[in-house]
């Protein structure tokens, strides 16, 4: 993830810095790795930086959006609902075999899946709410799965477990940039390409060699 305000989810997957390498075990790493990075770099922009100031309008807004599930009720749809649902779109549109078709079908339903996720309510109260906490995760999970769709819509070749049924083999011009995902000022996601430095040749030789 990037300290940039608006960027985000660059790669194919929530752990895009894996590229090809899909291995769940790598997630520990990931963790200390870069949790350390982002801390260590939130402490010298803190220092940098000039004094913030707080928008008391915006912090009541955002407030008021917080309660707004408890103010329609589990009278209709709830939060799990439509994150079961959402789930299982990506698992079977956009999962570890991918084709243009699902995913640019997945991208509707993303769309659908917005509006159903700003309508759910929950009942109870605030103190240990699961369900409220689903509902505020929500816009969350559509934001990542939809920068998750565009970016794979936009890597059409085949690369360790991210495999293309419509692009079933590895092109090497996509081992020479990554794809950065942003929302644009109108709300709208933007994928561009960012280059990359050429891999030192001991490594390229490694990479190569393991195909």
């Amino acid at each position: 993830m990037s300290s940039v305000p608006g960027l985000f989810a660059a790669g194919e997957c929530a752990a895009g810095i894996n590229g090809a390498n899909r291995l769940g075990g790598n997630s520990l790493s990931d963790l200390l790795v870069f949790g350390k990075r982002a801390g260590e770099f939130a402490a010298v922009f803190a220092r940098q930086a000039a004094k913030g100031s707080i928008d008391g309008g915006e912090v009541d807004r955002a407030a008021a959006e917080a309660v707004e599930p408890f103010e329609r009720g589990p009278g209709g749809e709830g939060p799990y609902q439509v994150q079961y649902a959402l789930q299982e779109l990506m698992q079977n549109m956009v999962g570890i075999v991918r084709n243009d078709a699902d995913m640019r079908k997945a991208l509707d339903c993303l769309a659908v899946f917005g509006d159903r996720a700003r309508r759910v309510g929950v009942g109870g109260h605030r103190e240990y709410n699961p369900g409220w906490h689903a509902a505020l995760d929500l816009h969350s999970l559509l934001t990542v799965s939809e920068a998750v769709t565009r970016s794979a819509i936009e890597r059409r070749e085949s690369r360790g477990g991210h495999f293309r049924e419509d692009y079933p083999d590895k092109d090497p011009q996509f081992g020479t940039f990554n794809l950065i995902v942003r929302k644009t000022s109108d709300g709208r996601m933007e994928v561009s390409r960012a280059p990359i430095p050429p891999l030192p040749d001991e490594l390229k030789t490694i990479i190569e060699a393991m195909k």
